[in-house]
């Protein structure tokens, strides 16, 4: 029998079908107990709309490889960052025509102060020119935006930092 966390490391995001929850760093813990699986993921947000299909999809993959008993946790501390992102899971966002994340805003605990700097400058997935635009902060989902690279004109979304 298949262990039960090579089963759940190939489950995919329902939102970003190109990478599985392991390679998002959505997937955390799984553990096996006389014939109990228990899986910790800590979606990408609280509000994450996601979360249901991912719990769905991990309790029938499981089932499917012979667990029938799955506990999904979901932890939201510490929270989820782009930073858990895998390489392999960068490189497949890219690949998909995605620009991947730059590393995660680092935050002191309290209040979040205002900064007025300029944007980071995302690469194109397609051609790598940094000569990009936001045509729009929130894409598909709210953890992409849509962007538009000025050398080849090609519209791309971008994975933002989180």
């Amino acid at each position: 029998m298949v262990s039960a966390r090579a089963v759940a490391e190939t489950v995919t995001d329902p939102e970003l079908p190109m990478l599985t929850l392991a390679e998002l760093g959505v997937l955390r813990d799984v553990t096996e107990r006389t014939g109990r699986v228990e899986v910790t993921i800590t979606p990408t947000y609280t509000g994450c709309p996601a979360l249901d299909t991912m719990r769905a999809d991990l309790r029938s993959r499981l089932a499917a490889a012979g667990y029938p008993e799955v506990e999904i946790r979901t932890v939201l501390d510490p929270p989820w960052t782009t930073d858990w992102i895998t390489e392999s899971g960068r490189r497949k966002l890219s690949e998909a025509g995605m620009a991947p994340p730059g590393p995660a805003p680092r935050r002191e605990p309290g209040p979040i102060p205002l900064t007025l700097g300029p944007a980071r400058r995302v690469r194109c997935p397609r051609c790598g020119s940094a000569d990009t635009v936001e045509l729009s902060r929130f894409g598909a989902t709210a953890c992409k935006s849509l962007r538009r690279c000025d050398a080849c004109r090609e519209p791309f979304e971008h994975f933002k930092e989180l």
